[in-house]
């Protein structure tokens, strides 16, 4: 009876062993790179509704861009790619908003000294703000910058690109926007050599 009960109990844990193991390869199969993953569950679902103190007063409540095709950038002073794409965000915000397009930016682990003083050598005149809390970028998983997300006229993301990223890239894709065209091409994609994780 105790051989019996002993290799029950060898089989029994052979079984939850083996299981954990199937599980542990499963899971390590799946996996993606921290930056894939974070943020892609946002891709073809709503954009998580924020409001948004502005560094230049005033407040920015994304329900009130409803109707209207969104680019939003999370950003700091700090982020070296950060500061190479701001001017082909403010050219772009400049020359679509005309068309409906807003642009939008979170500047995130940030000092509002350093923040305005950026927004002033890049002269951005788009909305930008303080994601203090940090409220913003867990909605939106932003575990590094810059982040970029695409946001149609139905408030639904569209194209998520991290990292920084190109002024012809950047042009085709608000075009699509503004046009009310589906995304061409991958909806989610990275530059990496242009991508600062958070601490």
């Amino acid at each position: 009876m105790k051989i019996t009960r002993r290799a029950i109990g060898f089989s029994a844990l052979i079984i939850v062993v083996t299981g954990l193991l199937v599980l542990l390869g499963i899971g390590l199969a799946n996996s993606a790179p921290a930056t894939g993953r974070s943020g892609f569950t946002r891709i073809n679902k709503p954009a998580p509704e924020f409001k948004l103190s502005l560094l230049d007063g005033g407040e920015v409540d994304l329900a009130g861009y409803r109707g209207k095709p969104i680019v939003i950038n999370f950003w700091a002073s700090w982020c070296v790619p950060c500061r190479q794409e701001a001017p082909i965000l403010e050219r772009l915000w400049r020359s679509y908003r005309e068309q409906g397009v807003q642009f939008i930016g979170v500047d995130i682990q940030d000092s509002e000294t350093d923040s305005l003083r950026y927004l002033r050598e890049f002269d951005i005149t788009y909305p930008n703000g303080l994601d203090a809390d940090g409220r913003i970028t867990v909605d939106y998983g932003v575990i590094g910058i810059p982040v970029t997300f695409f946001i149609n006229r139905q408030g639904i993301v569209v194209r998520r690109w991290v990292g920084a990223v190109s002024e012809t890239r950047m042009t085709q894709w608000v075009q699509e926007l503004a046009e009310g065209e589906a995304p061409t091409g991958e909806v989610e994609a990275e530059n990496l050599e242009g991508f600062r994780t958070l601490d």
